[in-house]
């Protein structure tokens, strides 16, 4: 079905609601889903109340949530968030890297033990409006992991995404580069198996290490895995995202095929740079709108397909999808339904 983001972000505003978040957390995790509908990262958008209610149910995930500072030396902060929603803690946790990056010109913030953050690349798009560089590195901790390492037939990753944020020039638009460390993102292929699409060629390897397109290897036992994205480039990121988010911030990692059930458990590492004490503001402005023209300036190699930098594709996707309403695929929808008919929530107005 199509539905108008306004009408969704009410729905999912409800969704949050009935498992006791206060207005305000309800507020900010349904944005954030929504916002991620709307800039064509499904994965990561109202689909994934399914998890959340079933986590709260299980006590994995736990609303309103005040986040343990374990500790702050000022620059440099390590943040618990006792399993809280990562939408609404992440948030606070980079808020506070933006501060005091303001203060001392960088700042460094360990998160541990979040629910799912989201979309990771909003946290890259507060830095930035901020006029800060960001850096942040994600772990995954849920369930036995379903990325394949390079050269390997069985999971020993989980999604384990990247976020680098440049700060926008009065000519463009900031730099916003998000991606998962596999091939796709986990949730890309659940939308896929709900909506009974075929994946790309390349991302996935049936339970025998058989190249398919089929998403549904992923939801059958024995199950496939998922491919990292370039080979050993990807692989090697996966490994780094999961020893500096999980490791080094002290948040829990995934190294058995069978870990503890906890929910959707993220750990972040951000770092937070304010440019302005690396170089001067005009020359900095002006070099970024250079090299972003210069990059644009190249001959499309298909002709209808323009040069695109990141952060393009989802300033594209939103402004279509807000003038056309967003695409919700019919399991994902009688899913949500049938949650909100459990709770007496109204799918509509």
């Amino acid at each position: 079905m199509i539905i108008d983001h306004v009408r969704l972000l009410a729905f999912a505003n409800r969704m949050v609601a009935v498992g006791g978040s206060s207005p305000a957390e309800a507020a900010i995790v349904a944005d954030h889903l929504v916002e991620a509908n709307l800039r064509g990262h499904d994965s990561h958008g109202v689909g994934m109340l399914v998890a959340y209610v079933r986590d709260l149910e299980n006590g994995t995930l736990k609303a309103n949530q005040t986040p343990e500072i374990v500790s702050d030396t000022g620059t440099i902060s390590v943040w618990d968030a006792r399993a809280g929603y990562g939408q609404v803690i992440a948030r606070q946790a980079v808020e506070w890297a933006i501060e005091s990056a303001r203060k001392h010109g960088v700042a460094v913030n360990g998160l541990r033990n979040a629910h799912h953050i989201g979309r990771v690349g909003a946290y890259g798009e507060i830095a930035a409006r901020a006029g800060m560089v960001a850096l942040h590195f994600v772990n995954v901790a849920s369930g036995p992991p379903p990325v394949a390492p390079f050269r390997g037939r069985e999971g020993r990753f989980l999604t384990n995404p990247v976020c680098i944020a440049i700060p926008g020039t009065a000519d463009n638009e900031p730099i916003l580069l998000d991606f998962a460390t596999s091939r796709v993102a986990l949730g890309k292929v659940r939308v896929a198996h709900n909506a009974g699409k075929p994946m790309l060629d390349g991302a996935l390897l049936d339970h025998a290490g058989q190249p398919t397109t089929d998403p549904s290897v992923m939801y059958t036992e024995p199950r496939g895995v998922v491919l990292p994205f370039g080979e050993h480039k990807g692989s090697g990121l996966a490994l780094v995202c999961e020893l500096l988010a999980g490791a080094i911030v002290g948040s829990a990692s995934v190294t058995t095929a069978t870990p503890p059930e906890r929910g959707i458990i993220n750990g972040m590492l951000s770092i937070v740079i304010d440019p302005a004490r690396l170089s001067a503001r005009d020359s900095m402005m002006s070099e970024i709108d250079a090299m972003i023209a210069w990059v644009k300036s190249a001959e499309p190699a298909d002709p209808d397909l323009p040069v695109l930098i990141a952060g393009e594709p989802e300033r594209m996707t939103r402004a279509r999808r807000i003038a056309d309403g967003i695409e919700i695929d019919d399991t994902t929808w009688a899913q949500l339904s049938a949650i909100a008919e459990r709770y007496q929530i109204r799918p509509e107005g």
